[in-house]
């Protein structure tokens, strides 16, 4: 059993365990993008969901976002990978943007989160990050085709792994984390713009023949 208490001579008992900080207050930006990446993936999500099931009733269905023989959904709903667990997996996304946007009502109400919970919604974002980049390629390289409402989802679950992990690993002292926790979150915003610069020239180089004929 371990000691809790010390006493002084001719004194009363002093309790020498340390109060517990109270959860750092989420800033306010942060709670409002966890909501707006919730709504936004949650409404692509729905919509991926809605516009598979007109083409499931109706193979000859043209979804709304076929744009172009590169920026085709239609293309890349009715492919394999589309469904890589053996469903949709925009329904994963329902799922998962579901869970984020309650998250994002309750941080931006001032509920306090405790940092477990956060931890926890960064590794659920980073596997859904993964995910994303195999997505990528697949579009890429496998299908050849870009799905609109899919890059939406790949910008919200990128844009909200980064603000996922900076409240949940945000340094809360000069003795809290160490130089590279501190380097990372200081230049967390710097590095997601260059991955999202990086996507846009593999897509501007991938379908270069074509985007050239529209100059």
């Amino acid at each position: 059993m371990t000691a809790t208490a010390s006493a002084k001579p001719n004194g009363p008992v002093e309790d020498s365990t340390p109060p517990s900080e109270p959860p750092a207050p989420i800033p306010l930006a942060s709670a409002w993008w966890v909501l707006i990446a919730g709504v936004t993936g949650l409404i692509a999500s729905a919509t991926l969901t809605v516009e598979k099931i007109e083409i499931l009733l109706n193979p000859s269905y043209v979804p709304s976002c076929n744009l172009n023989p590169i920026v085709s959904c239609g293309s890349v709903m009715t492919t394999p990978q589309a469904s890589a667990l053996g469903f949709p997996n925009s329904l994963i996304g329902i799922g998962a943007f579901t869970v984020v946007t309650v998250t994002g009502v309750l941080a931006v109400t001032k509920v306090q989160l405790p940092r477990w919970y956060w931890v926890g919604i960064t590794v659920g974002t980073l596997v859904g990050a993964a995910f994303v980049h195999w997505l990528i390629f697949q579009s890429l390289y496998r299908i050849g085709a870009l799905c609109p409402y899919c890059m939406v989802v790949w910008v919200a679950t990128i844009s909200l792994l980064v603000v996922v992990a900076s409240i949940a690993f945000r340094p809360s002292g000069e003795s809290h984390g160490g130089a590279i926790t501190r380097e990372l979150y200081r230049w967390r915003w710097s590095i997601a713009t260059i991955w999202f610069t990086a996507v846009f020239l593999l897509i501007l180089a991938r379908f270069w023949d074509y985007w050239s004929t529209l100059i």
